[in-house]
């Protein structure tokens, strides 16, 4: 009995010496682990022809975290289809031919393209539960997502400086410690900054993707995009306001606790040659380091990996011919994945042809003139995203002062979802008379200049300290120092920027095009207006068309136009030339 009690006193002496750290930690993920509980049982709830969206502000919290589950599930679903589908495009030069375009394609395609289709198959495949629903809300958030962080790491991984290649050639890397060690902290940069673009991409069609109705049909989710929608519908002017700010909060929250400790971390993988380094620290990635509780985790991770990675030595020394295997088997199953999708997107044809048969001739014709249109808009509005952000994001990654203060700030406004802000928007342009064919540029350009700008970011942030202070050595002006050291060097990072913001454009106009305002919907000629109409009258025919011309208008410039920049950028301004 008395050693009893004297373990438990020691106990809870060892306890009043837990640091206040720690019980922060495990409060939080307490509070995360009920948050998922409470989703599950949403997810696994019995299925209702239509939910009724509460407007009071006790439900928004609730809400606002059903929305960030979702957002980060799909953010894991894209990093995992980016590090697949990335690599295998990257490093497979017969696949990539196929693959790139159909990157394009999928860019290209709006979420209104995939939502319809994907709902009707995922509610008939769970007929009596939520599950089906809330997993198209989760595909639909990860083809906002995907695609830039894709792009960048096929162009990271084809960028890869020549020295680091040489030295895995030399130390006899086999693939998967090629990625590991080289490939993926090169990319890492780029990767990270496209990641906080993925989720501001994702959080673009929040409202679309949680209050999508078809025809009659409702399949509302509950979160904060529905209550923003609902509350436009009512127009409830506090409704709105307490969405935009919890909205506002779970973005800064978000940047705090994940995505500034990312970037933090990611800076060890910076090229570098010497020279000073501008170093960004974050807060919390200092008290997450000074956990007890993570040290003795990651002390617990070391010790399984060293026990399960320890091999005899007769093991090594006969293992010299399995790098030759594994590229053999690499070759057979990226051959096999390659005639299984080639499989599928001939399906995928079939059906298509026969849809695309009930389109007539008047309709084709309208929806390329109006493709025209929509690529015009989507130029204009990339082109004023560059003027601003090129500059803009060279000085924030150039600069440890700027980044700390203006990052968080670029990380809200980008991740905040613009149709949020569209009632305002529109109200201000009826206001100054001027129309929804002019506004809708400045409608795509709120969503998609973020694109340019953050992967300029990237690039600034990921040019040498040597090359700068060698321009400082040499005292160059600031326009010289900006055409032979900044631009060269964010430039393969700028075009990614394009790509992207492009792709986002055309996804943007589907909403920025075709708007209800007071109850009043306003419509401006192009595509995306010819997809949202298409939608709304469940004209399936119709809406197959219009993707099929923005897709070819999309492929055809990024064929073109865009792969002669990316053809320049790995020729003229990699760092491994």
């Amino acid at each position: 009995m008395q050693r009893l009690l004297s373990e438990a006193f020691e106990q809870l002496g060892r306890a009043r010496r837990i640091p206040w750290v720690d019980l922060l930690l495990v409060v939080g993920l307490a509070g995360l682990l009920f948050t998922f509980i409470d989703l599950g049982r949403e997810w696994t709830g019995v299925h209702r022809p239509s939910i009724a969206i509460d407007l009071s502000p006790s439900a928004l919290p609730r809400y606002t975290m059903f929305s960030l589950i979702r957002g980060l599930l799909a953010y894991v679903l894209s990093l995992g289809f980016t590090l697949v589908y990335g690599y295998w495009a990257a490093k497979d030069r017969v696949a990539g031919r196929l693959l790139l375009p159909l990157l394009d394609i999928l860019q290209s395609i709006p979420v209104l393209g995939f939502m319809p289709g994907l709902i009707l198959a995922l509610v008939a495949l769970f007929p009596h539960s939520n599950v089906g629903l809330e997993l198209a809300a989760v595909i639909m958030i990860f083809t906002g997502q995907a695609w830039n962080m894709t792009f960048s790491l096929v162009h990271s991984l084809r960028s890869v400086p020549s020295d680091f290649r040489e030295a895995a050639t030399v130390y006899r890397f086999n693939w998967w410690q090629r990625l590991r060690k080289v490939e993926l902290p090169f990319a890492s940069i780029g990767l990270v900054w496209n990641s906080m673009m993925s989720m501001a991409g994702g959080w673009f069609f929040l409202m679309i993707n949680e209050s999508f109705q078809l025809g009659q049909r409702d399949f509302r989710l509950p979160g904060i995009g529905s209550y923003m929608s609902v509350a436009v519908e009512q127009g409830r002017g506090s409704a709105m306001v307490l969405a935009i700010v919890a909205m506002t909060t779970m973005i800064v929250v978000l940047d705090q606790l994940l995505w500034r400790p990312v970037v933090v971390w990611a800076q060890k993988f910076r090229v570098e040659e010497g020279g000073e380094q501008v170093l960004m620290t974050s807060w919390f990635l200092n008290w997450f380091r000074a956990s007890r509780l993570i040290r003795a985790l990651r002390w617990q991770a070391r010790r399984i990996r060293r026990r399960f990675t320890r091999q005899p030595v007769a093991v090594a020394e006969s293992a010299a011919p399995v790098p030759q295997v594994a590229e053999r088997s690499a070759g057979r199953l990226s051959f096999l994945a390659l005639g299984i999708l080639l499989a599928v997107l001939a399906w995928g044809g079939v059906k298509l042809v026969h849809l695309l048969h009930q389109v007539p001739a008047r309709v084709w014709g309208a929806s390329i003139a109006a493709g025209f249109i929509t690529l015009g808009r989507v130029l204009i509005s990339t082109l004023i995203g560059t003027v601003w952000a090129l500059p803009a994001g060279i000085a924030i990654g150039l600069s440890n002062r700027l980044s700390r203060v203006l990052q968080p700030v670029v990380q809200i406004a980008a991740a905040f979802p613009a149709p949020m802000l569209f009632p305002l928007v529109i109200a201000v342009l009826q206001w100054a008379g001027v129309s929804l064919g002019w506004g809708s540029i400045l409608l795509m350009l709120l969503g998609t200049q973020w694109y340019i700008l953050f992967n300029v970011i990237a690039g600034a942030t990921a040019i040498p300290a040597d090359l700068k202070e060698a321009a400082r050595s040499y005292r160059l002006s600031g326009w010289h120092r900006f055409r032979t050291l900044y631009f060269p060097g964010v430039f393969p990072y700028l075009v990614t920027g394009w790509v992207t913001a492009a792709g986002g454009a055309w996804n943007a106009s589907i909403v920025a095009e075709f708007v209800t305002f007071k109850g009043q919907a306003l419509r401006a000629p192009g595509l995306g207006a010819e997809i949202s109409g298409a939608a709304a009258r469940a004209d399936f025919p119709h809406l197959a068309a219009a993707i099929l011309v923005m897709s070819v208008l999309v492929v055809a410039f990024n064929r073109t136009v865009w792969r002669w920049c990316y053809r320049l950028a790995e020729e003229r301004f990699s760092l491994s030339k």
